[in-house]
């Protein structure tokens, strides 16, 4: 069975304050994007089997590797072969590993006739990572806790193109982002800033991460400020970066 996962972008991302389980309290709203798409294969073999081409990191940790064990553990499905083929960028903000996750549990759940819903194959991706459960609905949502509790957010943005880039060669871990971070405080909820029209979200919707992530990366502020120079409506980084991305009148 194969699947296409697709990034997305983080429209505003407020941490509001650490919490005592090590995590930050969040507000942001993903917004699914079709700038990449991987290519995820899942099927069974005698052992399991996974093949990502080109990855430089431990491929037996991978998430898609991950979520076979997760429901591996609790049905007692088979081994599988996993072929992953990489096109969203890594460390670009994008949600590109949580994407590949969620798209892992779907075709597992198809794959074996697991039957699981939508809800619970997203209380599942969460334990796997705080923006999984996202990529399991693919539309528009208020992400707040870690990012795993959803609320579906109505956003129209068809009078708009949306253009994603990076800068070649950079990178951000999200430990790296999060090392910086300073909490707070904003002049307006999430919710409410993103009322107003998309004109006006220069002023006031903000990514948190900005000001660190742009202190030691600064072609990525540079990136930014070129999607205005080119006439973006609203531009920001997209999470924790390296990806930002631009509004432009369609």
């Amino acid at each position: 069975m194969k699947a296409f996962p697709t990034p997305k972008i983080n429209l505003g991302l407020n941490v509001k304050f650490r919490r005592g389980d090590g995590y930050h309290e969040l507000e942001t709203l993903f917004v699914p994007c079709d700038a990449f798409s991987d290519v995820l294969e899942i099927g069974e073999a005698p052992a399991l089997e996974l093949e990502i081409p080109g990855a430089d990191w431990p491929v037996q940790e991978d998430l898609t590797v991950k979520a076979w064990r997760l429901l591996s553990d609790e049905f007692g499905i088979p081994p599988v072969r996993i072929y992953l083929e990489k096109h969203i960028p890594v460390g670009a903000g994008l949600g590109g590993g949580s994407s590949d996750a969620a798209s892992a549990l779907k075709l597992l759940n198809a794959l074996f006739s697991l039957g699981l819903s939508e809800a619970e194959l997203a209380q599942r991706a969460a334990r796997l990572g705080s923006d999984c459960a996202f990529f399991v609905y693919d539309t528009p949502m208020l992400g707040t806790g870690r990012g795993e509790i959803l609320t579906p957010f109505a956003l129209d943005l068809s009078a708009y193109r949306l253009v994603v880039e990076m800068p070649e060669g950079e990178r951000v871990s999200t430990r790296e982002a999060y090392a910086g971070i300073v909490p707070g405080p904003w002049a307006l909820p999430l919710r409410e800033a993103l009322s107003r029209p998309v004109a006006q979200w220069r002023d006031c919707v903000f990514n948190d991460f900005e000001a660190s992530v742009f202190a030691g990366h600064p072609r990525i502020a540079a990136l930014k400020e070129e999607m205005y120079a080119r006439g973006a409506v609203y531009a920001a980084m997209s999470g924790s970066g390296a990806a930002v991305f631009g509004l432009f009148e369609a």
